[in-house]
């Protein structure tokens, strides 16, 4: 699985004009499966989004994970980011997961989020979303798992 993220100040999801998710501080994690990925797969990448060393500490390094930061966390499904862009000026989306398995896996990307940190978010799986966020820095990293 893959999850570009990014440390923001505010993030959101709006659905049909309806604001349906919001953190202040945290992380937005775009998240995306490909053909391969299995559930063990998603937690690893649930464990690293969490993890990941992107806050500053007392000393101002970048140090301090979601959960040790008590930063909130927003999942929103991208299945673009699996795209094959290497010729031409089209993507590919070969090497994306299927709807049928990719929304199971994102579902249980997002179960592992939430049972082990109290401050998850998720956009909605198929949904055309608007994402808004303000990234902090800007810092942005790309994960797989």
């Amino acid at each position: 699985m893959i999850a570009l993220i990014q440390r923001v100040t505010q993030a959101s999801v709006t659905v049909a004009g309806e604001r349906i998710a919001a953190i202040d501080a945290g992380v937005l994690a775009l998240v995306a499966a490909e053909p391969d990925d299995t559930e063990a797969r998603a937690e690893r990448l649930a464990e690293r989004v969490l993890a990941y060393r992107i806050f500053a500490d007392d000393a101002g390094r970048m140090n301090l994970g979601a959960i040790t930061a008590d930063k909130a966390v927003l999942a929103v499904p991208q299945f673009t980011l699996a795209a094959d862009t290497r010729r031409g000026n089209r993507p590919g989306f070969s090497t994306a997961c299927p709807p049928e398995r990719a929304e199971p896996l994102f579902v249980h990307f997002a179960d592992a989020l939430a049972a082990r940190h109290p401050r998850i978010a998720t956009g909605r799986f198929g949904a055309d979303m608007q994402v808004s966020l303000v990234n902090d820095g800007p810092v942005t990293f790309w994960l797989t798992a």
